[in-house]
């Protein structure tokens, strides 16, 4: 039998302004021209009862939901980004095994390759923004620009690492992290990751990567001294481009990394 076609979600601003846009555009745009964050023109309604989604695994339950959010995508489109998403990178088969321990059931999700919840999300993102980038004909390189104050930064850089089309540069506190969320960083693989410690906060951190408003929106000849720390095989190319940059609290620093000053 023929699937139906879910209503069309649009997705607009939470300030208010401008037009509302796609799936599709709204996972490639990030943010709202107008800074806002991007919310569904209306939550749309399971077409599959809850006895039914009981049988299903992981996957197929990924399915069912994203496509009545993501209503630009096609069902080859999204099997293709479910597929690379949830596969042998989790320990577990089942992926978030529902567990019984002292008569109360337990959903867990650290089976993915950080231990944390937020591998569930950021395993499928870098692919549903390629499949984006496709579906716009978009020829841009997509960098993501992510600070973090711990286990978000390696979710993000597990999820991104070796994923073709795309680079990812993770900012973090160098004092405002545990050792050991400093080491998944900084140890992490892939030639397109990148980890860069700052001194200062990871609200410093997080307005740094903010274009809009962020240090480095306009300020762009403040001395300053960035010590970058590669992952294994980083391409060299990544570091005049980012010693450009000017940081937040003044500088930033990191293991191992060579000392750069902006002009």
């Amino acid at each position: 039998m023929e699937e139906k076609k879910p209503l069309e979600v649009l997705y607009h601003s939470t300030r208010g302004m401008g037009e509302p846009v796609k799936a599709s555009q709204a996972i490639l745009k990030g943010l709202a021209e107008d800074g806002g964050l991007f919310v569904p023109d209306h939550v749309p309604a399971l077409d599959r009862s809850l006895g039914e989604l009981a049988e299903m695994d992981y996957g197929q339950t990924a399915y069912e939901v994203m496509k009545l959010f993501l209503t630009d995508f096609t069902r080859e489109e999204l099997e293709d980004c479910i597929g690379k998403a949830y596969d042998a990178k989790f320990d577990t088969k089942e992926l978030t095994p529902l567990v019984e321990a002292g008569g109360v059931w337990y959903l867990e999700l650290f089976h993915g390759p950080t231990i944390a919840f937020k591998d569930m999300a950021l395993s499928i993102l870098p692919h549903l923004m390629l499949t984006a980038a496709r579906k716009n004909q978009s020829q841009e390189e997509i960098v993501i620009l992510t600070a973090t104050s711990g286990d978000t930064g390696k979710a993000a850089l597990a999820g991104f690492a070796g994923v073709e089309g795309t680079k990812i540069i993770v900012f973090y506190p160098k004092s405002g992290v545990s050792p050991i969320q400093e080491r998944q960083m900084v140890t992490q693989k892939g030639e397109n990751t990148l980890v860069v410690g700052i001194h200062g906060n990871f609200d410093d951190a997080q307005t740094g990567v903010n274009f809009r408003t962020g240090s480095w929106a306009g300020r762009w000849r403040r001395q300053v001294c960035v010590s970058l720390r590669q992952t294994p095989s980083i391409s060299a190319g990544w570091c005049p481009r980012l010693s450009t940059m000017s940081m937040p609290m003044g500088s930033c620093s990191g293991r191992a990394g060579s000392q750069r000053e902006s002009p």
